[in-house]
């Protein structure tokens, strides 16, 4: 079998010209000379027998072979990547740091009981803990900056497990209009009112996910600045049980009596990064994980 004329580094230099926009950046990016970045190009070319990069003005743009060829290239070069990344967890061990990115409305409970059940036999592992909304899982995923993701979006290309099903619930504070007359409410009957709606903290494919067309809407970056916005009487929002039950005990948060769409169903889904790749302790904590969640569902 005939050896490959270009190596792994020149398509990485390749793929740096373009996501950094152009030869300077690439060279600052890499620590490399322009003139070497440039040479490395031309040295591809050359070898290729291809032109893969145009002049479009001061930016450097690829041809169409060169898109094609870069598209391809660029599995080659993740690939790479992550089997040098499983050679180093294999030689050393367990991993350094694990990062968990979770939707906000996933229970503390149940992240705090899993994390100290790891911690004892954690190896001195690092866990970088990231709340996120919405689509933000899907987007950490998307752009590997997670080794385990619990979300309700599954990002497609990824295998999940389902671990948890959490149910949100249509309230507002005891004393507002909405529950003056103990009447059973419309969607109609809402769209007056001010609606509390969290938004989405993912940028590749956010959703805008419950809002019902109000004539007013109050957006917050998080379930819990939610739950207090709807406590002080500003607003009704749909919120999860579990975040509200000390408060609907209470009786300072009640249900709206809807007719219909009171309450709706989220399951959260496990996923890992890269399992292929993942170390012995991102599997460790994702075993609690599973196991948490059926004692949490209990």
């Amino acid at each position: 079998m005939k050896s490959p004329r270009v190596t792994l580094e020149q398509w990485y230099v390749l793929q740096s010209v373009i996501d950094n926009g152009g030869y300077a950046q690439a060279a600052e990016k890499l620590h490399k000379s322009q003139s070497s970045i440039s040479y490395t190009i031309s040295r591809m070319q050359e070898q290729l027998g291809v032109d893969l990069l145009q002049i479009d003005g001061r930016r450097a743009k690829l041809t169409d072979a060169g898109s094609s060829l870069l598209t391809r290239a660029r599995h080659l070069v993740n690939e790479a990547i992550e089997l040098e990344n499983l050679a180093h967890n294999m030689n050393k061990g367990w991993e350094t740091e694990i990062t968990v990115v979770a939707d906000s409305a996933c229970p503390s409970a149940f992240l705090m009981k899993s994390l100290k059940e790891f911690e004892p036999i954690s190896q001195g592992t690092r866990v970088q803990l990231r709340e996120v909304v919405l689509s933000g899982a899907e987007d950490a995923l998307l752009m590997k900056k997670a080794d385990l993701a619990i979300t309700a979006h599954v990002p497609r290309g990824f295998l999940a497990d389902e671990i948890l099903a959490m149910q949100f619930i249509a309230v507002a504070h005891k004393d507002h209009p909405l529950l003056k007359n103990d009447k059973v409410l419309s969607t109609a009957d809402l769209v007056p009112h001010r609606q509390v709606v969290i938004s989405d903290s993912g940028g590749l494919n956010p959703v805008d996910a419950g809002w019902l067309d109000a004539e007013q809407r109050w957006t917050v970056s998080n379930i819990d600045t939610a739950v207090e916005v709807v406590v002080h009487g500003l607003g009704y929002c749909w919120l999860p049980q579990h975040k509200i039950q000390k408060e609907l005990d209470e009786g300072s948060l009640r249900i709206l009596p809807l007719n219909e769409g009171q309450r709706y169903s989220a399951r959260l889904h496990m996923i890992f990064g890269n399992q292929n790749t993942a170390g012995p302790a991102t599997h460790t904590l994702a075993e609690i994980f599973k196991q948490q969640a059926i004692a949490f569902s209990d």
